[in-house]
């Protein structure tokens, strides 16, 4: 009974490490997308392990009813699907701060929050140093900001980033 289990967990993870493929050493590019991530965000990718990567983002929008920023940062867990085709998943959060303009008699709605993060997408590993995503981060506001603070926001985007 003990060799059947032992051959059974050794065939598992030969199956999975087989199966694995290797993730880019860095990645740099956008990743465009609407909601809290004030639309287009650098994106910045640095692979930690074989299998495992951390991603940055940073977000800003200059408009004339406010300004802001947002850095996110991600861990992630990638597997592979079928040949160049990825998915991951992560855990993360970040910070970021907003200030409208001045509204006469208006409340002063300013301020920094914090949040955290998850992540799930999948990723098309071209055979030249070019990496698409779609991915979906849902955002929950710790504290700060009244905008933000205990607020679920879900920021779907399409990430292009150049791998190096």
């Amino acid at each position: 009974m003990r060799i059947t289990t032992l051959f059974t967990g050794l065939f598992l993870f030969a199956t999975i490490v087989a199966s694995a493929q290797d993730i880019s050493e860095h990645a740099l590019g956008l990743r465009l997308g609407d909601s809290d991530g004030f639309g287009a965000e650098i994106s910045y990718q640095k692979s930690i392990g074989r299998y495992n990567r951390a991603e940055f983002n940073l977000g800003w929008r200059d408009s004339r009813q406010f300004d802001a920023f947002k850095l996110s940062g991600v861990y992630q867990w990638v597997h592979q699907l079928d040949g160049n085709f990825n998915w991951y998943y992560g855990v993360g959060g970040g910070l970021g701060s907003v200030e409208f303009e001045q509204v006469p008699n208006g409340d002063d709605n300013d301020g920094l929050f914090v949040f955290a993060a998850g992540d799930i997408g999948v990723e098309y590993n071209f055979d030249i140093p070019l990496l698409l995503s779609l991915d979906f981060r849902p955002e929950i506001g710790i504290l700060g900001y009244d905008g933000f603070d205990n607020d679920f926001d879900f920021d779907i985007a399409l990430g292009i980033r150049y791998q190096f």
